[in-house]
């Protein structure tokens, strides 16, 4: 397939950047990638080193191999979240005159130890194992009733019908926001992830602003009319001994709002795709449902979504790569878990494989907190489709097309089933 999308203009190489550790790739657009993602990784992981610097999208580091990207992870000194420092933006809302606006942060993921675990913490019981297993049967509920209501057409675009609203819809639940403005908040999401975020702190406060407004209304009754959902349970939390503000509960809400809306989805159109191209894991799952779990946990290895970002602190050394304060660093998890140095074949779908973990949820302090909720989520949405349809399989006329940027996935997929004629 040609594609018509354009790559970012390549910036000049840094002094300090050697040659032989420059490889051309743009992770929002490039060609490859958009065509057949995870083949392009797998590309990518031949070619590429382990650490290399791009010259798109204002040139910056890749740091792909799983050793390199599991250090950075555990290295927030030095591999920061923090695109603007957050003594810098305390300091900010401390200069500020009466009725401006307060920045926003993406609590708590936009701020390092030690002020992330006083955020991170109120959290932890709301998306803990037994808080996410409670929500299973509902789960199951939801996925049950957009499997059917597509069941009987023999056809199906998935991402539309049923990878988008089944996470979604879980999420504007758990949260307390209205359901019926699932659209909207999903283009508002949409719009958030297709600008870049490389070193633009002034947009990247305007696009969190934009997400924040969408949400307030909800908010401040959340705080006037306590409810059970996880908005009311911010609302009763202190910081450094003082209660949560209006600015703590919409920086909280715009990191939480963005992550709900986009990822899970994403992982659920490449399971899917997977699934649609070997028939045979699917008759050897129907046979023996409690595979899924197992069957999950390899593909979210081997079809990882995720790019988080991180900045340079300060000068310094990384395996053996001389790095600039300000630099930014993804650390490109599809890679890392096709790291041949780290899996045996890790292109071959192996459920029985011998190191069964991955580093799709991250790792460290920043670690996903969502992580038991996408695993149910996942785990349900296999168990259902293998339990409610045959053997379904990609409609030949409307090839899988994919898209970049920090969270990756089939913008479509589109699904057959029985004897279903191709839909024009």
């Amino acid at each position: 397939m040609v594609t018509t999308t354009q790559m970012s203009p390549a910036a000049p190489r840094p002094e300090h950047v050697p040659l032989e550790v420059v490889y051309d790739f743009d992770y929002r657009a490039d060609p490859g990638l958009l065509e057949n993602a995870h083949s392009r990784v797998l590309e990518l992981v031949r070619e590429a080193p382990p650490i290399f610097w791009t010259p798109r999208n204002g040139g910056h580091w890749i740091i792909r191999g799983h050793s390199a990207v599991f250090q950075a992870f555990r290295q927030p000194e030095e591999f920061t979240v923090e695109m603007v420092p957050f003594a810098d933006i305390q300091a900010q809302r401390s200069a500020l005159r009466p009725g401006e606006p307060e920045p926003l942060v993406a609590l708590p993921n936009s701020i390092d130890p030690p002020n992330h675990e006083a955020y991170r913490t109120p959290l932890k019981s709301a998306f803990s194992p037994k808080a996410m297993l409670a929500l299973k049967d509902d789960i199951r509920g939801l996925a049950a009733e957009l499997i059917e209501a597509v069941k009987p057409l023999g056809h199906c675009e998935f991402m539309a019908s049923i990878a988008e609203p089944l996470p979604v819809t879980v999420f504007l639940k758990l949260f307390g926001l209205p359901v019926e403005r699932q659209r909207e908040y999903r283009a508002v999401v949409k719009e958030h992830f297709s600008a870049s975020l490389l070193l633009d702190a002034v947009g990247s406060q305007r696009r969190l602003r934009t997400v924040a407004d969408i949400m307030r209304d909800t908010i401040l009754d959340r705080r006037d009319n306590p409810c059970d959902d996880v908005i009311s349970l911010l609302w009763q939390s202190e910081f450094y001994g003082k209660p949560a503000t209006l600015n703590d509960l919409e920086s909280y809400c715009v990191m939480l709002f963005l992550a709900g809306l986009d990822t899970v989805m994403n992982g659920m159109g490449l399971g899917m795709h997977h699934l649609a191209t070997h028939p045979q894991l699917q008759s050897e799952l129907r046979a023996a449902p409690t595979l899924i779990p197992e069957a999950t946990e390899e593909l979210i290895r081997r079809y990882t979504f995720t790019i988080p970002p991180r900045f340079v602190a300060r000068d310094l050394v990384f395996m053996g790569l001389t790095m600039k304060k300000g630099e930014m660093a993804l650390l490109f998890l599809p890679a890392a878990d096709l790291d041949p140095h780290e899996y045996l074949d890790p292109q071959n779908f192996n459920m029985a494989r011998e190191n069964r973990g991955h580093i799709a949820f991250g790792a460290g302090p920043h670690r996903c907190l969502g992580s038991h909720l996408a695993r149910i989520e996942l785990q349900t949405l296999y168990q259902e489709i293998l339990r409610r349809l045959p053997d379904f399989r990609l409609n030949p006329d409307k090839p899988v097309r994919y898209h970049g940027g920090h969270v990756w996935g089939p913008d479509e997929l589109h699904l057959l089933w029985g004897r279903s004629r191709v839909p024009p």
